[in-house]
């Protein structure tokens, strides 16, 4: 809810630099769990940790949302879903988005997070003049 957020931002509990790193880095699942490694994550949940269990729920029911969305803006016209990153290798995780998306098509599961060879592509690209060097702030 943003009217918490600015109260946080507002405290004077944090720098700008904490806040930033609070939301970025520290939110989500580490926020709850403590980590955001879908292994260790996944491992509790094998031991009965509930916590564990609806966190990583609530992680995957807003990603299903958010999907969803994009599909009506897409009125429907739907080749595929591509799940990727490195929570997708987790069988849970993707098992439970997939129960609630699936009728929406073919859904494809590409694990991994493949930044680097993206950069190093990238790189390539603007080197040999197929692309411009841009600059995102």
């Amino acid at each position: 809810p943003v009217g918490d957020v600015i109260r946080l931002a507002y405290s004077g509990r944090f720098t700008e630099t904490e806040l930033r790193k609070h939301f970025v880095g520290k939110g989500g699942l580490v926020a709850y769990l403590g980590s955001n490694d879908g292994r260790e994550i996944e491992e509790k949940i094998q031991k009965n940790d509930m916590v564990a269990k609806e966190a990583f729920e609530a992680m995957g029911y807003q990603v299903a949302k958010e999907i969803g969305a994009a599909a009506v803006v897409l009125n429907g016209e739907i080749d595929a879903i591509i799940l990727t990153g490195g929570l997708a290798y987790s069988k849970f995780l993707t098992e439970f988005i997939v129960s609630k998306i699936g009728f929406l098509g073919k859904i494809i599961l590409y694990p991994g997070e493949d930044e680097l060879l993206a950069l190093a592509e990238g790189a390539l690209r603007v080197i040999n003049g197929l692309e411009k060097v841009m600059e995102y702030v």
